[in-house]
């Protein structure tokens, strides 16, 4: 059976002796639709960089998922996919949906593929980190003062709440209706404030609960829970939010904020806002944990009409591989160095064309993924040559 408990910090990197003697790790790679493959080839590459380096190996196993999923047999989760995850050390997520499968029922659709993983999977928690890069600072759509210092994590509840509801629909005396029912319990609750508190605890001890208390008894109740689980961290700040202010306090003073927990729905609408602050969506990774191996993928959608173009920024899918290492695999070193190899590759001016300045360079996903790479061998190189210079 499987632990319950859910670090909310990273584990620590093992020596590079362990990992050159250690049976490869299991990556499966759901690259999805659209632009999602291409953005999962470049996230792919930068595991396999991190791994030439440091002497040691990833054993990656790709699979069909979502409309792919669909192609190839018929369903947005094949079986041998989800036995594929279920067996896995951690998985990377492209993207997934698109036009050629809208006219589908809806829980055949290829994001019922993504709900259905979560589940299976026991995926409770999503981490999605907002941080505005000194390099990009010129694309925040905010003005200066306000733009800076803005380093958020949100963290969503993800396995409850109305998306995975009571849905239903009728047609009474030629009226339609239909209807989406919020539910929500006390544990499902506390083990996603549990995780945030942890989280607060190792960054400025800061977390806004953000809910809907006032009108809804759901949020009622999500508000009660994190207030009496506040007692067990009495160093971290505790402040309760309603969704519309906590929206336009994002805009007006984004850098009130470290720690954001909240539910299922409003994570998944405020960490897209978010994601605009800091320039484009195309820029944000997350981490989906549970019970199982854990999930990550950027959040931005599948793209279609970008797809096969060369255009998609892979940033998220980038950072996504980085949390992976750090998250899964325990290799802190390598994801700070893909990290700091990004921050490079950005300082020179190097842009695809949602992050595009006037006085940058454009370039192309794969190009951009060829630089990021060749970046982090270097970084890599100095950093061993750093510790062998150190441990001399």
């Amino acid at each position: 059976m499987i632990a319950q408990t859910i670090s909310a910090r990273p584990s620590a990197a093992p020596s590079a002796k362990k990992k050159r003697t250690a049976s490869p790790k299991k990556i499966v790679l759901l690259p999805g639709d659209g632009i999602g493959p291409e953005v999962t080839r470049v996230a792919a590459d930068v595991l396999r960089t991190c791994a030439a380096e440091g002497g040691y190996s990833f054993d990656f196993t790709e699979m069909p998922f979502g409309g792919a999923g669909i192609e190839a047999d018929g369903e947005p989760l094949p079986q041998a996919t989800l036995a594929a995850c279920l067996d896995a050390d951690a998985i990377l997520l492209g993207a997934v949906g698109g036009p050629r499968w809208e006219s589908r029922p809806q829980g055949q659709r290829p994001e019922a593929g993504l709900l259905g993983l979560r589940k299976s999977l026991g995926l409770y928690i999503n981490l999605r980190p907002v941080r505005l890069r000194t390099a990009l600072a010129g694309i925040s759509p905010l003005r200066p003062e306000r733009a800076k210092s803005i380093d958020i994590e949100i963290v969503r509840e993800l396995a409850g709440g109305i998306y995975f509801g009571e849905h239903g629909q009728e047609t009474v005396d030629g009226v339609e209706r239909a209807w989406d029912v919020e539910t929500y319990t006390a544990p499902e609750i506390e083990r996603v404030a549990q995780y945030a508190f942890a989280r607060a605890e190792a960054r400025t001890q800061r977390v806004a609960s953000v809910d809907k208390a006032n009108v809804l008894t759901s949020s009622a109740l999500w508000r009660r829970t994190v207030t009496r689980l506040a007692a067990r961290h009495p160093d971290v700040k505790l402040e309760h939010m309603y969704v519309d202010n906590a929206a336009m306090q994002l805009v007006l003073n984004p850098s009130q904020f470290d720690v954001i927990v909240t539910s299922n729905m409003f994570g998944d609408i405020l960490s897209d806002g978010a994601a605009a602050l800091v320039g484009s969506i195309g820029l944000i990774p997350s981490m989906s944990l549970g019970f199982g191996p854990s999930l990550y993928e950027p959040i931005h959608g599948s793209a279609p009409t970008l797809a096969g173009k060369d255009v998609a920024c892979p940033v998220g899918s980038i950072l996504s591989a980085a949390m992976l290492l750090n998250e899964s695999l325990g290799l802190a070193v390598e994801a700070a160095a893909v990290d700091t190899a990004l921050d490079r590759v950005l300082e020179r001016g190097f842009r695809t064309a949602d992050i595009a300045e006037p006085s940058g360079q454009l370039i192309g996903c794969a190009r951009f993924g060829e630089l990021l790479n060749a970046e982090l061998r270097a970084t890599l190189k100095r950093q061993s040559a750093a510790g062998k210079a150190g441990g001399a």
